[in-house]
């Protein structure tokens, strides 16, 4: 078993004051990768970077934390993506983004996936039209040779006027997943829905599982036999700007120490417990994580 990231992968200057606090390498899938390698799993990074500094901090980081980067796509002669990060008296963060989506191209080749593997994925890079038809082949491969695929939809508004153009891939996206996660924000952007109910009306038409967060408010999870909610635990935070990438990683953790390839293989009256554990490791990882800059839980965390 091995869990496979599929994502962008980014500088992130960290501001707090208008001062630059902290740079670290970042991705909303790079993130949650960086924590499970540093829990011991075996993990796959399939991503682009640029042919310059910033590309080689972002290898050389992916390698220092166990992370395979064989399938790692350096651009020659291009620029690594900055993503800068203003946190706010909460420590909430605003985003600009510094990208150059045209030039994005990935090679032809894949790892191998087998029942057993985890792939995450997420966010605008699965669902950009420069590479929507790699990403639909990973992602079609990965579906069909049984891995469990957790796909959290994290769209921006930034975005807003590409959904047009991307709101198929992300229904497609949904289809292949084993399990959806996505904030109020992406579904309030994105489709209008204001409550995780009105949201899971759009996702079970594609996916049974779905969990929905809301900043501090409970997490919801939603399946075609469970309805739960998860208090959030208040605690004082340096930066949330890993939150729901930790929770992924904690969460796709759990399953990976289960051995759950799949949710199909999960009795119904069993469900819900199930759900609980991983929930609860989602959010261990992502507390500890909101107490520090960096994006990813500290080395020798122990959950």
């Amino acid at each position: 078993m091995k869990v496979i990231g599929f994502g962008e992968t980014v500088l992130d200057i960290i501001f707090k004051d208008n001062q630059p606090q902290k740079a670290v390498p970042g991705g909303s899938t790079f993130n949650a990768m960086i924590s499970l390698g540093r829990m011991g799993v075996p993990c796959i990074m399939v991503t682009e970077t640029g042919d310059d500094h910033v590309g080689d901090m972002v290898r050389d980081f992916l390698i220092e934390n166990g992370i395979d980067t064989e399938y790692v796509y350096r651009h020659k002669g291009t620029k690594s993506h900055l993503s800068l990060a203003f946190l706010d008296a909460n420590n909430d963060a605003q985003y600009q983004f510094y990208k150059d989506h045209a030039s994005i191209a990935m090679p032809q080749t894949m790892p191998e996936m087998e029942k057993g593997d985890i792939v995450i994925y997420g966010s605008f890079y699965c669902i950009n039209p420069k590479i929507r038809d790699y990403s639909r082949r990973f992602l079609e491969t990965a579906h069909e040779h049984g891995a469990f695929l957790y796909y959290d939809i994290n769209f921006r508004a930034a975005h807003i006027a590409d959904i047009p153009d991307t709101i198929e891939n992300i229904q497609e996206n949904m289809r292949l997943a084993s399990v959806v996660r996505g904030s109020s924000e992406d579904f309030d952007v994105l489709f209008g829905a204001k409550t995780c109910d009105e949201a899971y009306c759009i996702v079970r038409e594609y996916c049974p599982y779905f969990i929905y967060t809301n900043a501090s408010k409970p997490i919801e999870l939603r399946t075609p036999e469970v309805k739960a909610s998860f208090p959030v635990k208040q605690i004082e935070t340096v930066s949330t700007i890993g939150a729901g990438d930790n929770f992924n990683a904690g969460f796709c953790y759990a399953v990976f120490k289960e051995g759950a390839s799949s949710l199909g293989g999960i009795k119904k009256e069993e469900e819900l417990a199930a759900f609980t554990r991983f929930i609860a490791s989602g959010q261990k990882f992502s507390s500890v994580v909101c107490q520090s800059l960096e994006n990813y839980v500290p080395k020798g965390f122990m959950p």
